[in-house]
């Protein structure tokens, strides 16, 4: 028993320690607020590349997943993450959905929190295939909102205020996108991260730099 304990006691006290480095190392830690002259010009609209400062998410009006409008208004005093996909996708689409699950169960107390996912074939996307499609990730539609509309509005979205996308494209009939990207946005509509929605360590590091974020408001 004696020799359990030595065992024991040393490996919980490591464990507390390594809590307690983890939470001092991310009290610290801020993150970036980025600006298009910060980003790999691939992912940057040709119009936006010499932006150096004061960069927002341009303002927007779309259509949820119930048929109701869905407007830059509903994410006053929000911070959120924002991604691109389309339901019928085989690839990338169910891993990034799979990993936008684990982000929601991890601030579904949160009520400054949301997720924001844009289709990017909004002709298919109807109002009615994203709610199916967001319950079958039993997506919480007051934390989780699925978005289509106007086409060339969410690719605009897409290139010139998230910079999610690396193809170039005027939004229409025969423009796509298809990207991978995660972005975290701050209150002020500014963004503050970007993340690999299919890799788990990648979407880990997310789920911690929105604590982060979140602490910035509590000061």
């Amino acid at each position: 028993m004696k020799n359990k304990l030595a065992l024991i006691v040393p490996a919980v006290i490591l464990a507390i320690g390594i809590g307690i480095a983890y939470q001092m190392i991310k009290a610290g830690r801020t993150l970036p607020i980025y600006s298009p002259a910060m980003l790999n010009p691939e992912l940057v609209d040709e119009s936006k590349q010499d932006v150096s400062k004061n960069h927002k998410i341009a303002d927007f009006s779309l259509i949820d997943q119930n048929g109701e409008n869905f407007s830059t208004k509903d994410l006053e005093g929000k911070y959120y993450v924002t991604d691109f996909f389309f339901t019928t996708c085989p690839t990338i689409c169910p891993d990034m959905s799979s990993q936008l699950v684990r982000v929601q169960n991890a601030y579904k107390d949160n009520s400054d929190f949301m997720i924001v996912s844009h289709s990017v074939t909004p002709d298919i996307d109807t109002p009615k295939v994203l709610l199916e499609y967001g319950e079958r990730y039993e997506a919480d539609f007051n934390k989780w909102v699925f978005l289509t509309g106007d086409k060339k509005q969410i690719y605009d979205l897409a290139r010139k205020s998230y910079f999610a996308a690396t193809t170039e494209g005027d939004g229409g009939p025969d423009d796509f996108i298809h990207t991978e990207n995660f972005v975290l946005v701050d209150k002020e509509k500014r963004i503050r991260g970007f993340y690999d929605g299919t890799d788990a360590e990648s979407v880990d590091q997310l789920i911690t730099d929105i604590e982060i974020l979140a602490q910035e408001y509590e000061k």
